[in-house]
């Protein structure tokens, strides 16, 4: 999964692989600081759209890259940040839908993904091996 931040009057969007298993100690323990909420916690409401978590998250990664961006800096309009599944999370994802969606609703729901597939950015990295992007 992706963290895609494009503000306003960027050339190209700036993209971030957010593998929550893969943050260190030091960032994970940041984001519990910053949001209030234990990782496990922290992980579900990223995908659940919680702004607060969103705009943690987003600091890592800009801290990572300009270490005297301060949190107050950030600041983004919603459109301007989004996650997005990579090629290989969504085929892994089409793979099991069969077990997960009801027959009668199986053919739209291939078709959402197929079309998602088409337009979703491929991971040189990507080995195809999607797993959910929260920490267990």
């Amino acid at each position: 999964m992706y963290l895609v931040y494009t503000p306003e009057g960027a050339d190209e969007p700036k993209r971030w692989k957010y593998s929550p298993k893969r943050l260190m100690s030091a960032e994970r323990e940041m984001l519990e600081r910053r949001t209030g909420r234990n990782f496990s916690e922290f992980t579900q409401d990223v995908l659940k759209g919680n702004s607060q978590c969103r705009r943690a998250l987003l600091f890592m990664f800009q801290k990572r890259e300009h270490p005297g961006v301060r949190y107050e800096d950030i600041d983004f309009a919603w459109d301007e940040l989004t996650l997005e599944h990579s090629k290989g999370e969504l085929l892994a994802m089409r793979e099991q839908v069969a077990d997960n969606v009801p027959p009668e609703q199986l053919t739209a729901v291939l078709a959402k993904l197929d079309e998602e597939i088409a337009a979703a950015y491929e991971d040189p990295d990507d080995e195809g091996k999607a797993s959910l992007p929260i920490a267990e």
